[in-house]
């Protein structure tokens, strides 16, 4: 068995930070903002922590089945919808 050893730079390495996006983060695009506008920001953070409630709701629900998957699915595709919706009318010209 071979040993590979590699060589750290001069003054060490850099390191990228990336932030873990939550579930309802990714879903409403929570770092898609071109405009930097804030309403838009405030409403897609707003979004983006009613998806979460949902989701975990539905994931700590012991008793869900085919309805409730059904209402669940329905839910965030509404919310998304809502979500694009309030950004259009936000940045409309």
């Amino acid at each position: 068995m071979s040993e590979t050893v590699v060589q750290i730079p001069e003054g060490g390495m850099e390191l990228n930070e990336t932030k873990v996006l939550s579930f309802g983060e990714q879903l409403v695009g929570i770092e898609f903002n071109p405009s930097n506008d804030a309403g838009v920001a405030k409403v897609k953070e707003l979004c983006a922590e009613l998806a979460n409630i949902l989701k975990d709701s539905y994931a700590n629900d012991t008793s869900r089945g085919p309805i409730k998957s059904l209402l669940f699915d329905h839910a965030v595709g509404e919310l998304v919808s809502a979500q694009m919706a309030i950004v259009k009318v936000i940045t409309f010209k």
